[in-house]
């Protein structure tokens, strides 16, 4: 695996967005979590619509801070439109904008194995 911090790697976690700060609140934290394991030297959040920053204003934190590489990770479940046309095309704007970084999006949530996992907690949660 390579070093994240020798070329700095950037993680971009990314969210749909809401009106509702406790909705977005969720991709805050799971942003600072991410940031406190210390596996990546640059974890910024964005999102699509609705709510700041944007997609943009994430992606020009991480290459402020150094990033040469920026994974764009969807906070999504499937890979609808927002994940398969939205980002890319976010991907592909930010590969011109910005040359000496790479920019790379990442799949979706999706069919994890782990998701079966939390889709039992959950489901152990509402019987309790």
């Amino acid at each position: 695996m390579p070093d994240p911090f020798s070329n700095p790697t950037a993680v971009l976690l990314i969210a749909h967005g809401s009106r509702r700060q406790e909705a977005n609140a969720d991709l805050i934290e799971l942003a600072t979590q991410l940031r406190n394991q210390g596996t990546y030297p640059i974890v910024q959040y964005a999102f699509l619509e609705l709510a700041e920053p944007s997609i943009p204003q994430g992606a020009a934190a991480c290459v402020e801070q150094g990033a040469v590489q920026v994974l764009m990770m969807p906070w999504f479940l499937s890979s609808g439109r927002h994940v398969a046309d939205d980002l890319t095309e976010f991907c592909r704007q930010f590969s011109e904008e910005y040359p000496h970084a790479s920019f790379h999006v990442c799949e979706p949530l999706g069919l994890h194995p782990a998701m079966l996992t939390i889709i039992n907690d959950r489901l152990q949660e509402a019987q309790e």
